[in-house]
């Protein structure tokens, strides 16, 4: 019997229940790195399993003042679970505002093809419309458009140059100002994060795998994903989102872009070192392909992981168990 309680009155709205698996995800998708591809993936997902996906009409905003940070930790943490909350956003420690962590995903690229990716996108756009790339930059000026990618790198101009390609490490560095600075103490803190608060972070060209390894951690939201992924019909979907009109630059820019990114690429490797691992803990190998020439100056690639790893035994099930109590 529930009569006329004020017990709502008294007390505010009862608290939610907690879900028997991890029921906040944030997916603080890096820009050019196949998010648009796990998005539409993640609306069909949604309607097959039943849960939240949250998304953002903020596409360029990813530095938010305090307020800022205190609002949107606020929305998402209101929104009806289980959800999954997705924007190009930089990390968000919820804990700092007395809110619960929840779970992060993300996905990363090789960082020059990620640059040279949106640099075509934003003048350019893909094969979803010839107007596509004219709504996303209306002001650009025609011979900003036309800009040859060897002059803007050779020639040093700002969108070639550091802090512009500074762009997947503050991701998971933070808000903080500092994270916006090429350096070390950013690159510790986005690695940091990744071991503390990321369930996943997979790399795009291995993305099969990434979707596989979401399904076994997370399945109440991925099951099934690779079957859909592989629908022919869905492929034709995500052919729309392939930029048009890429040219490669030049040995000697390429060069100078490594130099110019080398805390992006030690941050890529790290991640891509972790990735390898934990797909041989969960039995998927890693194919290995000849890697592509870097510098010799430049930062030596990972031991690919061949062998199986010894994780001193640590069972696969009571990690998952670990990461579900989080």
């Amino acid at each position: 019997f529930v009569g006329n309680s004020t017990y709502l009155d008294d007390h505010g709205p009862p608290p939610q229940k907690v879900l028997p698996f991890p029921s906040q995800v944030v997916y603080n998708r890096v820009g050019k790195c196949g998010s648009r591809t796990v998005v539409l993936l993640l609306r069909i997902l949604s309607e097959k399993h039943g849960f939240n996906l949250v998304t953002s009409d903020i596409h360029n905003k990813t530095r938010l003042t305090k307020n800022e940070q205190m609002e949107l930790i606020k929305n998402i943490s209101t929104a009806e679970q289980p959800y999954l909350f997705t924007r190009h956003v930089h990390f968000l420690n919820f804990s700092r505002f007395g809110g619960d962590q929840p779970v992060y995903i993300n996905i990363i690229r090789d960082p020059v093809s990620r640059f040279l990716s949106n640099y075509f996108f934003r003048r350019f756009g893909d094969w979803r419309g010839e107007q596509n790339h004219m709504i996303r930059t209306p002001n650009m000026r025609q011979e900003e458009r036309y800009l040859d990618i060897n002059v803007c790198i050779l020639e040093n101009y700002p969108e070639c140059s550091n802090p512009k390609l500074f762009y997947i490490i503050p991701y998971f560095c933070g808000q903080h100002p500092r994270c916006r600075e090429p350096g070390e103490w950013a690159l510790e803190r986005a690695k940091l994060n990744v071991n503390e608060n990321f369930l996943l972070v997979g790399i795009l060209e291995e993305l099969e795998d990434v979707l596989l390894l979401l399904e076994r951690f997370l399945p109440h939201y991925f099951k099934g994903v690779l079957s859909i992924y592989k629908n022919p019909e869905h492929r034709k979907l995500g052919n729309l989102t392939v930029t048009v009109k890429k040219t490669v630059p030049s040995p000697e820019a390429i060069q100078i872009l490594y130099q110019r990114m080398r805390y992006e690429y030690e941050f890529y490797y790290y991640v891509k070192e972790q990735f390898h691992l934990l797909k041989r803990k969960f039995g998927l190998k890693s194919h290995i392909r000849k890697p592509s020439p870097r510098p010799e100056f430049f930062i030596p690639s990972p031991l690919e992981t061949e062998e199986p790893i010894n994780d001193e035994e640590e069972d696969d099930e009571k990690w998952l168990e670990d990461i579900y109590k989080r």
